[in-house]
């Protein structure tokens, strides 16, 4: 089976977030996974959009061709976590942890 790759990573948007966006486009074709994107009112529609057009371009150079290309596995996980203080009263600081997320893309042909 042919397949095509492509990854994103440090994105900064929780995975959290990020998986209704994914969960969303999991099993369907190409074409279609696009279309939902396009119209997916979320902030991570769009860098998820443009890895799927990357792992697209991905399959067009390894000569698989387009109309039978699947979203067959896309992963979100967990990147390194950013930490940052608040200042609070008293002299206390409070941790803001900013989390980052790499994703993982696989189109494979039917």
């Amino acid at each position: 089976m042919e397949t095509a790759i492509a990854k994103l990573s440090m994105y900064r948007q929780s995975p959290r977030k990020v998986r209704l966006v994914v969960d969303a486009i999991r099993g369907k074709k190409v074409s279609e996974a696009l279309e939902i994107l396009r119209f997916a009112d979320k902030r991570a529609a769009g860098p998820i959009e443009k890895l799927v057009n990357s792992a697209l371009a991905n399959a067009k150079d390894k000569g698989i061709k387009e109309e039978g290309l699947v979203v067959s596995k896309i992963t979100v996980d967990g990147g390194s976590i950013l930490y940052r203080r608040r200042a609070r009263a008293r002299g206390n600081a409070n941790p803001i942890r900013k989390r980052t997320s790499h994703i993982s893309l696989v189109l494979s042909a039917k």
